[in-house]
């Protein structure tokens, strides 16, 4: 995905809680990196929450990167099965 470098991704199945990971990712023209958190108990419909990866950077970013998560389905798409390739078997 242009302008989307993925650091690290991790997912984890279970009865209890379905699908939940959370992939590191940066952004170019971003000055922090991001963690997206991701849940969903049959894998088709996906909760996210969005955070600042260390530091806590501009806000107007993070708001700008939520918006673009929310109208930019290949984007989304992009983070989740980037978790779904570590998945543990």
């Amino acid at each position: 995905m242009e302008g989307i470098a993925i650091l690290q991704a991790e997912m984890t199945y279970s009865k209890e809680d379905g699908y939940v990971g959370k992939v590191h990712f940066e952004v170019d023209s971003h000055s922090n990196k991001y963690e997206i958190a991701l849940q969903s108990k049959r894998g088709n419909d996906w909760g996210y929450g969005l955070f600042f990866l260390h530091d806590s950077g501009k806000e107007e970013q993070l708001l700008e990167l939520e918006e673009r998560l929310e109208e930019d389905d290949e984007l989304f798409e992009f983070l989740i099965a980037a978790a779904k390739e570590k998945l543990d078997n």
